[in-house]
């Protein structure tokens, strides 16, 4: 809503209560306070009697503050009713919508958690336009959610409602970045009670926890803190190669990216060895490894390997080239 005409409406209504009391005060010969009271019943048109009789400039002044009051007044109140409606109104519809976006999600990531972690993670989704839900609880980090445009509810991801509501049963997967270990763990053994077969990537403040949240069901555990203790020990023992993959990786202005794709079935170049399907001369992306159904990784694959059905191949190239060599292969 704009809230310029409200402010000027309002300082009209100050405007005309000054004025009112200067001109009593003055013309009246009224003490302030009486020239103040004198104004307000005159504008609210309570009816209560003057508080002297008035002169012919004093009934003029009473006849003007009438009229510019109740119109100002009226103004007034009419944007401060405006303003209340549209505010409820707003926020009621904009939850209505967003719970209907939700509802619609297929295939998506649920982030329980909006700290650090869960931002990021966030933010690199929606880089790649993939669709995600946030459950967050703590309902200061609205404001947030909303700039950015994110799909969220505030709710205790721990609960079972929370989780439905975020359509775990049609979701890809969820990711636990709360910050607490245990409620982590509470919540991987929620999810796991819910749908036995949703993938789950869980947080680990401490190293310890790492087992625990296995056990719990968790399929994939990262440790924020080791992963970024062994970043900053390579960029100690071997800074040429950090300098590659951040330049390689990280450097938007290459237009490099590390992806995968999983060779479908009806694949053309499923059966194939990795020199006879072409996909470097085609695509001119660079293969670094092949990971096998039996999970078994092949790291920079010969060029006699035979791609088979169901493999997962790890490249590195430009985006658009990536998402032209993932149609051919995934197909």
């Amino acid at each position: 809503m704009d809230y310029s005409k409200l402010r000027v409406s309002l300082a009209l209504f100050f405007l005309i209560i000054s004025c009112g009391t200067i001109g009593y005060s003055f013309l009246e010969d009224m003490s302030v306070f009486d020239a103040f009271y004198m104004t307000l019943i005159t504008v609210s048109t309570v009816g209560f009697s003057e508080i002297k009789p008035l002169s012919e400039a004093g009934r003029l002044l009473t006849i003007i503050v009438i009229i510019t009051g109740i119109s100002v007044g009226t103004y007034t109140l009419g944007q401060l009713v405006q303003m209340l409606i549209e505010g409820e109104l707003g926020i009621i519809l904009g939850r209505h919508k967003l719970k209907k976006n939700i509802a619609g999600l297929k295939n998506h990531w649920i982030i329980c958690g909006f700290g650090r972690i869960g931002r990021i993670i966030s933010s690199e989704l929606s880089e790649d336009n993939i669709a995600f839900v946030i459950v967050e609880q703590n309902p200061e980090k609205n404001v947030d959610l909303e700039a950015l445009g994110y799909l969220y509810f505030n709710m205790d991801a721990t609960s079972e409602e929370a989780l439905i509501k975020a359509g775990i049963n049609s979701a890809r997967g969820i990711v636990t970045a709360v910050h607490s270990d245990a409620n982590n763990v509470y919540i991987t053994l929620t999810a796991k009670g819910l749908r036995p077969d949703i993938f789950i990537l869980a947080r680990a403040s401490d190293e310890k926890n790492e087992t625990k949240l296995l056990r719990a069901g968790a399929s994939r555990v990262v440790c924020p803190y080791m992963i970024g203790g062994k970043r900053m020990a390579e960029v100690l023992k071997r800074p040429t190669v950090v300098d590659f993959l951040d330049t390689a990786l990280m450097n938007s202005k290459l237009g490099l990216v590390m992806e995968e794709a999983v060779i479908g079935t009806g694949s053309p170049i499923a059966g194939k060895t990795l020199v006879d399907s072409n996909i470097r001369r085609n695509f001119g992306v660079i293969i670094v490894a092949i990971k096998k159904p039996d999970n078994r990784m092949v790291f920079n694959p010969a060029p006699t390997e035979i791609l088979e059905a169901n493999d997962v191949i790890v490249a590195i190239g430009k985006k658009e080239d990536l998402h032209q060599m993932q149609h051919i292969v995934i197909t």
